[in-house]
């Protein structure tokens, strides 16, 4: 009952803070939003409500703090087949550097596929195909300053192009990660209370420019004929999806064999409302190295509700959650200890996206 009401209330914190934010919906008016897919399959299988839990290569789209808990060198490769055809590819790898930090380097990688070229004249196709395609470059840097405190950064360069037209951009991501002794079962801070927060994406404008820009302009149909004077669209730079979130998480349960984390996230998006993500992780440590993780989340939820809760009578409670963008996802891993500081990690997440169908998402990491 007393985990029950923790849990609860930091929810409800959460949610306030969500909420004092003026409510936005901008959709349709940022570019590259290929940098809000989830990468990672541990942190997508938990609903995204990871930002307090990222401790791995995938830190550096989660939170970069968490490159801090990286020891000697680490890999990570993502692949996830998106909707109509469109692939996501991630790698990166990550280096300990003693007394300095955590350096890493990563891509990013979106290919859309080929395409048909059509026209008004030749709505079948011409014959042609164009492809579009989407990348980020990072580095990141991630250091624990003290034994409670992390901090994390990434710049990046990112590009996108369709066909004969592209443009780039420049960003930063910005981390922080706090361990406290706060509802700890063995009061230590490394399976106590984890606050974390991070900015994704802050970063210059996207202009895209280019030979499929040019267009001839007939200037005037009274005198002379102009039909090939030689013209260019001229477009407007857009924004990128700037990301604020914020997350706590809590290991109610921790031993030698079982490990139980809860984690929620509150989002802040510049493109869309904001929203809540929830998730749940079961670990289970089997003598040698090996863990078997069972992971649930729910993602994008923007109204939770607690009912007449009594927790002193265990009666009447109610906790609703409404207009979820998404439906829960399921995953699980497995991490294998190979001797000599060497460790292998292979994930997967199973994620129900509504009206875009089933999405599946394969993870592998190698720590040596």
């Amino acid at each position: 009952m007393i985990m029950k009401r923790v849990i609860s209330h930091l929810c409800f914190i959460l949610l306030i803070a969500v909420n004092m934010v003026f409510p936005v919906n901008r959709n349709g008016t940022t570019a590259a939003n290929f940098l809000e897919i989830d990468i990672g399959s541990a942190g997508s299988s938990m609903g995204g409500a990871y930002v307090s839990l990222a401790s791995d290569m995938s830190a550096v789209y989660w939170n970069p703090a968490g490159l801090s808990a990286i020891r000697n060198r680490e890999t990570l490769f993502l692949y996830q087949p998106w909707i109509v055809g469109i692939d996501n590819v991630f790698a990166g790898v990550g280096f300990e550097l003693p007394r300095i930090g955590t350096l890493a380097f990563s891509i990013n990688y979106l290919d859309y596929g080929d395409e048909e070229v059509t026209t008004v004249d030749q709505p079948d196709g011409t014959g042609e195909l164009y492809t579009a395609n989407e990348y980020a470059l990072g580095i990141s840097y991630g250091r624990r300053i003290v034994n409670w405190f992390s901090f994390g950064a990434t710049a990046k360069y990112i590009s996108s192009s369709i066909w004969h037209t592209s443009a780039s951009a420049f960003a930063l991501d910005l981390g922080v990660i706090v361990d406290t002794e706060f509802f700890s079962v063995t009061g230590h801070r490394h399976n106590g209370l984890k606050i974390g927060m991070s900015i994704s994406n802050y970063g210059t404008r996207m202009k895209y420019d280019g030979m499929d820009l040019l267009n001839p302009i007939d200037i005037t149909d009274d005198y002379g004929n102009f039909a090939n004077v030689p013209g260019q669209f001229k477009t407007d730079g857009w924004e990128l999806p700037l990301l604020f979130r914020i997350g706590i998480s809590i290991q109610p349960l921790y031993s030698s064999s079982q490990v139980l984390t809860l984690s929620v996230d509150a989002l802040h998006p510049n493109n869309n409302s904001e929203s809540i993500n929830l998730g749940g992780q079961y670990e289970y440590r089997i003598p040698g190295g090996t863990s078997l993780f069972l992971r649930t989340g729910l993602k994008g939820t923007n109204k939770i509700s607690f009912e007449e809760l009594n927790f002193d009578s265990g009666e009447n409670e109610t906790i609703t959650v409404e207009n979820a963008q998404y439906g829960l996802t399921y995953g699980g891993g497995l991490k294998i200890k190979l001797g000599r500081n060497q460790t292998v990690k292979i994930d997967y997440v199973f994620k129900a996206m509504g009206m875009l169908g089933n999405m599946h998402q394969y993870t592998m990491g190698y720590i040596f």
